[in-house]
């Protein structure tokens, strides 16, 4: 099988940053032609800020699995940082070559793939969002409540170093904790301030010791302000926080203590509000993720391998309302997020062989 990077260098050529509408629906544009050339059908969801959303439809049979793949449009370079496409001999190099118009390319080819031997595609949609670099604030709605339709989703995010797929990603939060003190002057009133600094301070060392490194959990106070000048007892603060946890159990003890740190706060006439909230859940093992991994290697002839990530992906919004999810079907890349973000071409070639295998498993009933 020889590849042509053509049509990747064509999108990589497009800046997708999040916040570029403009460019992230010139590439959703680009991929529906694409799509629709092999016989399905696009649904739009318009977005007035953000690039839109695109669901992609092949016909359904009834008493067959359905799939739903899984990538994103946007990418986190803005215009005219690091905008173009290269290659060598063995990688392929721009923004998005491995998070995930790469990926994006995997299933694309795959579906071709599956259309050409079999003649259609069916009980198999794609999904593209276009803020999942940004959160997936909007789209994660979206993707929860089409996730319902569907048996299996894959996503194709980057794959690990020797191909693994993954298996768990830990569930994301971000909260904002307000403190509202009283000023007074340092020297000539200061019993009669309320320090929001030092309040802070002692919620810091209380958010602190919530991490679980045994449970997987972390805690990370990420960013302070606070104050007016040093001879003010400082009036407010604000923490910014972050949680990650592996368990749904550590999500409902991260929530709990959350309340009621803010609830009480070290310095008297000092009062707290806390905001934000989970981003993504946790994406944990599940029986039916296991058996799916079972008849995936019941059709490759082997085991895929598999791996736990600590960073989120929309695996984990599809994955938390129940469906058996497996990520990192894109291929091997490294320097994602950074200028010297590159893929490995031999990469492609496997993972677009595995899941032509897998999809055609689908399209006559294996699963």
């Amino acid at each position: 099988m020889t590849l042509d990077f053509t049509e990747l260098a064509q999108i990589i050529n497009l800046n997708s940053y999040t916040k570029n509408k403009l460019g992230v629906d010139e590439n959703g544009r680009v991929f529906t032609r694409w799509m629709e050339e092999i016989g399905f059908n696009t649904e739009v969801f318009t977005r007035e800020e953000i690039g839109d959303h695109l669901l992609f439809k092949s016909p359904i049979v009834e008493g067959k699995k359905r799939v739903l793949l899984l990538g994103h449009l946007d990418t986190v370079f803005p215009p005219g940082t690091f905008t173009d496409f290269s290659e060598d001999k063995d990688w392929v190099y721009g923004p998005g070559v491995c998070d995930m118009k790469g990926g994006n390319i995997v299933a694309l080819e795959a579906l071709r793939n599956v259309n050409e031997q079999q003649g259609c595609v069916t009980n198999i949609d794609m999904l593209l969002v276009s803020d999942e670099e940004s959160g997936s604030d909007d789209s994660k709605y979206l993707s929860a409540e089409l996730g319902e339709n569907y048996d299996i989703c894959l996503v194709f995010e980057a794959a690990g170093v020797d191909h693994e797929v993954v298996i768990a990603r830990k569930g994301v939060g971000t909260f904002f904790i307000n403190l509202e003190g009283k000023a007074a002057h340092a020297g000539n009133h200061y019993v009669d301030g309320c320090n929001a600094n030092l309040a802070a301070a002692h919620m810091i060392i209380a958010l602190t010791e919530l991490t679980d490194l045994a449970m997987g959990t972390t805690v990370n106070a990420g960013k302070i302000s606070g104050g007016i000048g040093a001879n003010t007892i400082s009036p407010k603060a604000e923490i910014v926080v972050e949680v990650r946890y592996t368990q749904k159990k550590e999500k409902e003890r991260l929530l709990a203590s959350l309340d009621l740190i803010c609830a009480s706060p070290a310095v008297d006439g000092v009062k707290a509000t806390l905001s934000g909230g989970i981003q993504r859940d946790v994406m944990q093992s599940s029986p039916n993720q296991m058996t799916l991994l079972a008849q995936i290697a019941g059709i490759l002839g082997y085991p895929l391998k598999t791996e736990k990530r600590g960073g989120v992906s929309d695996a984990n919004i599809v994955s938390s309302v129940g469906v058996a999810t497996l990520d990192g079907f894109g291929p091997f890349g490294d320097g994602d997020h950074t200028v010297t973000e590159r893929a490995s071409k031999a990469s492609f070639k496997r993972r677009i062989d595995e899941v032509t295998k897998i999809l055609l498993g689908v399209n006559v009933g294996q699963f």
